[in-house]
């Protein structure tokens, strides 16, 4: 039995995604690694998953390195979805961004190459925010990275630094970035959760800009 650890896997896609693997794949083993700050919350994942065998959930950063390195050589996959996502919050507080988003992929890259040997496969879920806004549509994956907010820019930064452990050490490594996602357990901080639930309580639904913004 294949073991997959998942970073993160108690925010809104961690657990959407942790709930897909135990339905879709019986033979694997599922570990969780997350700090539970504001955006995880344990109850994203069904109380079923939780009391199965096949899943460990274990509470902690990923900047703590002891833990990491513990979780690593146990897991034949990494799946890294931790992160500070929120644009509007990393204008404010951008300190806590770059220390999740740049030093803790730091931990999870090192822990990953100490164990090069044993971990098939490193995802690290990086954004579309790396992009910044769109020279031509549809965008495609040679566009440039121009990051325009500190969140963009601190995941650009974890970008980056597991392309450059890919080149450098050869780390099983793939990138992708998503953009935007929606659904099931996702906060009422994000756009169509306040939109849908501003209108059920009639108030303003606020657009920031000229409203023309598109997204893939």
């Amino acid at each position: 039995m294949k073991t997959i650890l998942v970073t993160g896997g108690a925010g809104f896609i961690g657990s959407n995604f942790v709930r897909y693997l135990f339905e879709a794949y019986p033979d694997l083993h599922i570990t969780v690694l997350d700090a539970l700050t504001y955006a995880g919350n344990m109850d994203s994942i069904p109380e079923n998953i939780r009391n199965d065998a096949r899943f460990d959930f274990w509470y902690g950063n990923v900047r703590n390195g002891e833990l990491v390195n513990k979780l690593v050589p146990e897991s034949d996959v990494v799946i890294h979805f931790a992160a500070e996502s929120h644009v509007a919050r990393s204008i404010f507080d951008n300190t806590v961004f770059f220390e999740t988003d740049v030093l803790g992929t730091q931990v999870v890259a090192n822990a990953v190459l100490r164990h090069v040997d044993s971990v098939e496969r490193f995802i690290h879920i990086s954004t579309s925010e790396v992009y910044g806004t769109a020279l031509q549509i549809p965008m495609t994956e040679e566009h440039p990275l121009n990051p325009c907010t500190p969140y963009a820019s601190a995941k650009t930064g974890a970008d980056r630094l597991v392309y450059s452990y890919w080149v450098t050490y050869k780390i099983p490594a793939i990138i992708v970035r998503p953009f935007n996602t929606y659904g099931p357990n996702q906060h009422l901080e994000k756009v169509i959760p306040r939109f849908i639930t501003s209108a059920l309580q009639d108030e303003p639904l606020t657009i920031h800009g000229s409203g023309q913004n598109t997204r893939d």
